[in-house]
């Protein structure tokens, strides 16, 4: 869906992105992840014209954005701010309908779509007359993620999204976001500095430092093939916790044993991660839980003691050998 090619953004003698090439698959969830200054946000921008490249190429849907006009290119792309860039001066409804009144858009749709997306982002109706201001932090973020989704563009850019929020009312908007169906349709750019969202919300990585792209791949290969001593010591402090995310259930399905406890009711494994099982396993204070894999429809039940041991194998499986 998104094509990047060779893009960089010189300023003087800074080169903010230097020459950068990445793709992005129809439905995926590309994070651009780096420290503050490492060009992610410059390379998110060019990506709908807000900052035009020194040199370098970027196609949407085969499409060149050069020779597409700014205005119009940006009507066809969601996009969500930190800040939620939400207009002060004008109420939620009016807010959410900006790009659909560009775009045309007769009343009755505006108002179907608008209701719609505010059920889904689980937002009262009565909201709509209210304006920015009188808002909560995560209310005012979920209307810029309404306002980014309701011409329902095929693209979506996101630039740190959740960092202006508090960690529990981030901690709830992110399992909403990875909940989200109208999101399963989106191809979207994420930028982040948090190492955890990036993990947590991506399908792949593009780790950048000084302008470059130094690694980009799934977080597991990240985590147990880093590229470089930089991409191993960035991930370092939170590696732990980040292995037990990027791992999934069917990725240890093999090491778990076969029993079967009856009369408990499975769940399906289909992105669960070992994190998750074992957050599950603390938060309702059991000794079992039940999984079935999503393809072969294989029921398991497991304690938290067979979960970490499936875990450790998998883990040993991955170390080189001499």
């Amino acid at each position: 869906m998104i094509q990047v090619r060779q893009l960089s953004k010189h300023y003087g003698a800074t080169r903010a992105v230097d020459d950068i090439s990445f793709e992005v698959s129809e439905h995926e969830n590309l994070v651009l992840l780096g420290t503050s200054g490492c060009g992610k946000t410059t390379t998110l921008k060019m990506l709908n014209r807000l900052i035009e490249p020194t040199h370098g190429q970027v196609l949407i849907d085969g499409q060149d954005i050069s020779q597409q006009k700014p205005e119009l290119l940006r009507r066809n792309i969601g996009y969500v701010l930190q800040n939620n860039g939400l207009f002060p001066h004008y109420t939620v409804a009016e807010n959410i309908a900006t790009v659909p009144q560009l775009l045309n858009w007769d009343v009755g749709r505006i108002t179907k779509r608008m209701h719609e997306l505010l059920e889904k982002l689980h937002l009262p109706a009565d909201l709509l007359k209210l304006y920015p201001q009188q808002l909560s932090g995560g209310q005012q973020q979920r209307v810029g993620l309404a306002r980014a989704l309701m011409a329902d563009a095929p693209v979506l850019l996101m630039d740190e999204p959740f960092g202006a929020l508090d960690t529990i009312t981030r901690t709830k908007i992110q399992a909403e976001f990875k909940a989200l169906d109208e999101l399963q349709r989106k191809t979207i750019v994420m930028v982040t500095h948090d190492v955890q969202e990036a993990f947590e919300l991506g399908n792949r990585i593009a780790l950048m430092h000084q302008g470059r792209i130094v690694q980009i791949g799934t977080p597991a290969e990240l985590l147990f093939n880093p590229a470089s001593a930089f991409v191993k010591e960035f991930l370092q402090a939170q590696r732990l916790q980040l292995e037990l995310k990027s791992v999934k259930l069917t990725d240890v399905w093999d090491n778990l044993p076969t029993p079967i406890v009856s009369g408990m009711q499975p769940v399906a494994c289909n992105e669960q991660s070992v994190w998750w099982a074992m957050e599950r396993f603390k938060e309702h204070a059991i000794q079992n839980i039940a999984v079935q894999h999503p393809q072969t429809h294989q029921v398991k039940t497991i304690t938290f003691e067979q979960l970490m041991s499936a875990y450790y194998q998998y883990q040993n499986a991955l170390q080189p050998h001499e």
